[in-house]
């Protein structure tokens, strides 16, 4: 079992850095305020699956704990984690959030995508 220096973490869970995916300041607060809001876990989970105008689209949860070939990342503050899948597709993006009324959001820049639509939710490679 890989251990981190502040908790045990579950088997199979593996210790990452911000090369994968990096929280600007902005996105650290509000995904913390959202943790304690929500009360759901105190992880948040990132995610890329099909869909979206795109083709892939981002997906975000709160969850408990990691599962078996997660990465975990913490960054501002928050610990995130990435299944390994998505770790492919993810490498060296930004997160960021915005609290503007237009175009406000969590809003990711990935070095990967090809093309993304002007929502910022989809992309392709």
């Amino acid at each position: 079992m890989t251990t981190s220096s502040k908790t045990s973490l579950p088997e199979g869970v593996r210790v990452g850095n911000e090369k994968l995916i990096l929280l600007t300041e902005n996105a650290g607060q509000k995904a913390l305020g959202l943790i304690q809001r929500e009360d759901e876990g105190d992880h948040l989970r990132i995610k890329i699956s099909g869909g979206g105008c795109n083709g892939l689209s981002y997906k975000m949860k709160f969850v408990e704990e990691g599962k078996k070939g997660d990465i975990l990342v913490e960054s501002a503050g928050v610990r995130v984690l990435v299944d390994s899948k998505t770790a492919l597709y993810l490498k060296g993006t930004e997160l960021d959030y915005s609290d503007a009324l237009v175009g406000g959001g969590f809003k990711f820049a990935n070095p990967n995508a090809q093309a993304s639509c002007s929502c910022g939710e989809s992309f392709n490679l």
